[in-house]
């Protein structure tokens, strides 16, 4: 088991886009192996590849309720998106101490390259459609805090500063 540490905000890494996964190798696997252990010791539901450094379009998702659904992803991008909303509290182990209601898309399908790397469509709803577009992001150098307006980023921000005091 290998519990990788997330970067601390606001490591320029998190901010910058993550490079395309060109094939599935048995290192890429390796990746995805810590990054569940990281995203179980967190404990969390998703966990995105420049969260703990690795700057490619790595992402790993488990929103079950038994941890029994580990979904590994690579280049995923979202093809549809549900025009009914859902919000879900939203957090990160990159900005400990904060979290913020985040609204976005019920229900998302997305494409990504799988674990044997042959790309699939898959489609998410609920907690684990909120979990795959929260890591999305992350491999597009943004946070869940991006999606407020200003002053309640400046606010959460805020609280994160104090939160580390």
């Amino acid at each position: 088991m290998t519990v990788r540490p997330c970067l601390p905000w606001p490591d320029k890494r998190l901010r910058t886009p993550a490079a395309e996964v060109a094939e599935i190798s048995d290192d890429i696997r390796a990746i995805w192996t810590d990054m569940i252990d990281t995203m179980d010791a967190m404990p969390g539901v998703g966990l995105a590849g420049p969260q703990i450094g690795v700057m490619l379009q790595l992402a790993v998702v488990d929103a079950s309720d038994k941890r029994d659904r580990r979904i590994r992803m690579a280049n995923p991008t979202v093809i549809d998106a549900s025009a009914i909303m859902n919000e879900h509290e939203e957090a990160s182990p990159n900005l400990p101490g904060v979290f913020a209601k985040i609204s976005r898309p019920r229900g998302v399908a997305v494409r990504f390259m799988d674990e044997n790397g042959l790309y699939v469509r898959r489609d998410f709803v609920g907690l684990e459609a909120t979990s795959v577009q929260h890591q999305i992001d992350h491999l597009q150098g943004k946070m869940y805090f991006d999606r407020l307006s200003k002053v309640k980023r400046d606010m959460l921000l805020r609280r994160a500063r104090k939160a580390k005091r």
